[in-house]
């Protein structure tokens, strides 16, 4: 796994702007949102499960930085002061603190940009098939939009300004579509890229959901009692905030006992494969129970 997160780093670096000229300063910010760290889980997530259907080539990377880049981009823009305000991200502080607002939106635009910018690059590697490109291009923008995590996050930020209940149909949904849906984007894509077939492809999409649904729980959970040097930022800020959570809601043994389900149910789905790639697994296992 170390390996692996250090060769996506490699490609995503590959992709990032020049800091020179009059926009050097956006450039800078981009860079540095996403330069911050973090553990690259989606891009891992796609060289991984391509790799499950035999994928071998080049036209995977481009869309492994595109991926990195559309959460970066979503992160920069959540850390706002008129999103979720928070000075620190990955235990720096956060684009906006450093560049300021103006400079820290354009930075999220400029990511979000770059990332299909950087996509329609995986037709021009060796050996690209261009239909599948298509196909994970399309479904790039389908879980980046409307469909998926600015949907999921509209909802969110709906709830928070009306001030108003949600159940929990409405919490997963968020979850589901927030998170969950740039984790499915990920293993989708790496399938997809890699030749899987259309009933392959939707087994996997439904344990990318339940993973991602279940990643998101326990950032609800780590916002509760997690070690704020260990996931670095503070904790407590959906409480400040009075954010209705998946904890708030169910309780905190009763959101432990959801996600550890989702994962066990993604795991036995994963299983049913007739083939595996266990860094694949091994990072899936790893989403859950995690402390950062």
């Amino acid at each position: 796994m170390k390996s692996t997160k250090e060769t996506a780093e490699e490609i995503i670096c590959k992709y990032l702007p020049e800091e020179k000229g009059y926009p050097s300063t956006v450039a800078s910010a981009i860079n540095y949102s996403v330069k911050v760290g973090g553990k690259r889980i989606r891009p891992i997530l796609m060289y991984e499960t391509y790799k499950m259907f035999g994928g071998d080539g080049e036209v995977i990377e481009p869309f492994m930085a595109s991926i990195e880049m559309v959460h970066n981009y979503s992160l920069v823009h959540d850390d706002l002061e008129a999103m979720d305000n928070d000075e620190f991200r990955r235990g720096r502080k956060t684009t906006h603190v450093i560049y300021g607002e103006g400079m820290a939106v354009l930075a999220g635009d400029g990511l979000l940009n770059l990332a299909f910018e950087t996509a329609l690059k995986a037709f021009d590697t060796k050996g690209a098939d261009k239909e599948r490109c298509i196909r994970a291009l399309k479904l790039l923008g389908e879980k980046s939009g409307l469909g998926g995590m600015v949907g999921g996050q509209a909802c969110d930020v709906d709830a928070e300004q009306k001030k108003k209940q949600i159940d929990i149909d409405e919490l997963t949904y968020i979850h589901e579509h927030k998170t969950g849906a740039l984790i499915q984007a990920s293993m989708m894509i790496g399938a997809i890229l890699a030749g899987a077939s259309d009933e392959e492809i939707e087994k996997i999409s439904e344990i990318a959901l339940l993973v991602g649904t279940a990643f998101q729980i326990e950032d609800d959970i780590l916002d509760v009692e997690g070690d704020e040097k260990l996931i670095g930022k503070s904790v407590g800020s959906d409480e400040r905030n009075n954010k209705i959570t998946y904890v708030t809601l169910k309780g905190l043994d009763e959101a432990k006992k959801d996600a550890r389900e989702m994962s066990e149910k993604a795991i036995e789905l994963y299983e049913s494969f007739d083939q595996e790639n266990e860094a694949l697994k091994e990072l899936i296992l790893s989403m859950i129970g995690r402390t950062n």
